[in-house]
């Protein structure tokens, strides 16, 4: 696929992270891939600057915004939670960007896909908060990723049963699901401006949306990014979150066309 002038603009935040005594910026290349292909979205990378930032003047650059996973969690005293296991990896830049930006994403109506860490932090970002460790909670799965190569820690493992009435019920049609499961965080108290979307089967809370969201607004837990094209769940999400961008891109022009001028 050719991403020409008329792709919609999504914005991918990245996290930070420490490779022989020097702080680089990344993002996983499956999130770009999917942007690209499954979205025909043109990605561009957010640093993870914090403050430096004016989110409302970034957001009103954007098509899109996309929020990653990562192996890194959200830092607890964003939501008085109680002390994180002692190994648990953070990224306190990326919480300085995402946090924020998920904000004022809201406010401006901006088409937003979260995922996994992402989804977490729209709950956190949102007045929410998180388990810190969800298969340590009685009658919990165990969603940690299991053993095994690349491609077997994206196996499908549960179902998610969908809301009837939401969003992905909408775009799948009603029922379940079967997704893949990398996780240790999850959502505890459920924010206020969010709707429980789909449940796993444990009532560990795998979809949200934002309530009133004037544009595409849906947070997975799972991994649709991975091989999101071969995957018609995952093909549907992101053509869903692509065509919403496209809208906005297309709202966007003229306005754009008179500040470049």
């Amino acid at each position: 696929m050719q991403l020409g002038s008329t792709a919609p603009l999504i914005g991918i935040p990245v996290c930070v992270r420490e490779t022989d005594r020097q702080l680089f910026h990344v993002v996983g290349q499956k999130y770009i891939t999917a942007v690209a292909e499954a979205a025909g979205g043109l990605p561009l990378l957010i640093p993870a600057l914090g403050g430096q930032y004016d989110f409302a003047d970034l957001v009103g650059r954007l098509d899109g915004l996309l929020m990653t996973g990562s192996p890194s969690n959200v830092a607890v005293h964003h939501y008085g939670g109680p002390p994180d296991r002692p190994e648990s990896p953070q990224d306190p830049a990326r919480d300085a960007t995402n946090l924020p930006l998920i904000m004022a994403a809201v406010a401006a109506g901006l088409p937003m896909f979260c995922i996994c860490r992402g989804f977490q932090e729209l709950n956190v970002a949102l007045g929410g908060t998180l388990h810190t460790q969800v298969h340590a909670e009685p009658e919990r799965l165990d969603h940690r990723a299991p053993q095994g190569s690349y491609d077997e820690r994206y196996v499908p493992r549960h179902t998610v049963r969908m809301t009837a009435g939401g969003l992905l019920a909408g775009l799948l049609g009603p029922g379940e699901i079967l997704v893949n499961s990398l996780h240790w965080q999850g959502i505890d108290r459920l924010a206020d401006d969010l709707f429980v979307d789909g449940e796993a089967p444990d009532g560990t809370i795998e979809a949200v949306r934002v309530k009133g969201a004037r544009a595409f607004a849906l947070g997975v837990q799972w991994h649709p990014e991975y091989r999101a094209t071969e995957n018609p769940v995952s093909a549907t999400l992101f053509r869903a979150f692509g065509d919403a961008a496209r809208v906005r891109a297309r709202a966007q022009a003229p306005r754009r066309s008179g500040r470049a001028a």
